[in-house]
């Protein structure tokens, strides 16, 4: 199968990758980038744990060609700590309120919790929980989730 450039800006580094069409971004992150905190579950767009933002929208990874988003900028789990190491509030606000068990579904959940935030700095819980419902946590029962989002607006 012919093999396309694509030109990706991922976590604020430049990247040219030879990708086959058909080729899903969640696979192109994690085998040809490396960057294996964004993590590929169902398959099948029902999870969220596959979750990155491109061009500041969370998108699905298991649903996305990666010939789909050639120019984009994109940022997965990876890139959401501070440049000198330092956590992110939301993933401060997780590690406080043990909203994180197995830490599968986390790099999702932290994805679409900062788009939240970022879109609506004060949300209810009623908003938290209809903002990361897309998003499945089979270990938590989503509460710590909610406080952590909750924590990281106040």
């Amino acid at each position: 199968m012919e093999k396309h450039t694509i030109d990706l800006t991922i976590n604020g580094e430049k990247y040219e990758l030879r990708v086959a069409p058909n080729e899903l971004l969640v696979n192109v992150i994690r085998e040809n980038v490396g960057l294996t905190g964004t993590k590929y579950a169902c398959g099948t767009g029902q999870c969220g744990a596959c979750t990155v933002v491109v061009d500041g929208e969370p998108i699905l990874g298991c649903l996305t060609l990666a010939v789909t988003v050639d120019g984009s900028n994109i940022t997965t789990i990876e890139g959401v700590a501070n440049a000198d190491g330092t956590l992110d509030p939301l993933q401060e606000a997780f590690l406080d309120t043990n909203a994180i068990q197995c830490g599968y579904c986390t790099p999702g959940m932290v994805l679409v919790g900062r788009d939240l935030l970022q879109k609506m700095p004060n949300p209810s819980e009623d908003q938290i929980r209809h903002h990361i419902k897309g998003n499945i946590c089979r270990c938590t029962g989503y509460n710590g989730i909610v406080r952590a989002i909750k924590k990281a607006a106040g």
